[in-house]
């Protein structure tokens, strides 16, 4: 069943004219190199179960790169500190968190922005999203599997033709230079258009947490060729 239902103001397609926006995430060992490529955002997850939990100094990342903190069912608490002690402009919220919490988190440190993320296999019931419209800023859809994030493989993207919302999201779940086809003919579907950003990690990894450069730099040059219809 496709639910369809009135969000309450309307987002734009992308927020660069079209463009793809790119999101490195799972960042721990070589931030600067991969900082030195301009992507749009870079994620560092807080997140003890994961290999790719981020402690201790931030090396120094231009304010034009959105830092973006992924978070677990943390405590509001929790987020708060990280968002002082690293600056981060986003967050993203791959647990279950509530509308509830993201109001709360929302009020508390209004100059976030919040990605709440999804996790989608062959189906998903896109009513789930209706109760984050209003506190939310994007969605994010990744590949549902054992681990909250980094899998390594992707779900089957046209699920999300029956996307019943305006609001821009984050397309996550092993996305890998491999994929630059099917992402541009992705960007030719109906549903593509409120596609704000390509997600990436594992894909582009040395080990947990370690990023080929060499990689990243040619996905996102391939990246930047594609534009939303």
């Amino acid at each position: 069943m496709n639910y369809h239902y009135s969000t309450p103001k309307e987002e734009p397609s992308t927020l660069a004219n079209g463009r793809l926006h790119l999101k490195v995430c799972g960042m721990k060992h070589n931030t600067a190199e991969i900082a030195s490529l301009q992507p749009d955002y870079l994620g560092f997850i807080f997140y003890d179960k994961s290999e790719r939990n981020f402690k201790g100094d931030l090396a120094p990342v231009p304010h034009k790169i959105k830092k973006v903190g992924v978070f677990v069912n943390a405590g509001i608490q929790t987020v708060l500190q990280r968002i002082e002690d690293y600056n981060l402009l986003l967050v993203q919220l791959h647990g279950n968190e509530s509308p509830e919490y993201c109001n709360e988190l929302k009020s508390k440190a209004k100059q976030i922005q919040i990605i709440k993320v999804f996790s989608v296999k062959d189906a998903f019931d896109f009513a789930v999203l209706e109760p984050y419209e209003s506190v939310c800023d994007f969605f994010l859809f990744d590949t549902k599997g054992k681990l909250p994030g980094g899998n390594g493989y992707a779900f089957d993207w046209s699920v999300l033709k029956n996307y019943p919302s305006t609001k821009p999201y984050f397309l996550s779940g092993g996305i890998g230079l491999e994929d630059i086809d099917n992402i541009k003919e992705f960007t030719q579907r109906p549903e593509a258009k409120y596609c704000h950003a390509i997600d990436v990690n594992s894909k582009f990894e040395i080990e947990p947490g370690l990023k080929n450069t060499a990689d990243v730099k040619a996905f996102k040059e391939l990246l930047n060729k594609i534009h939303i219809q």
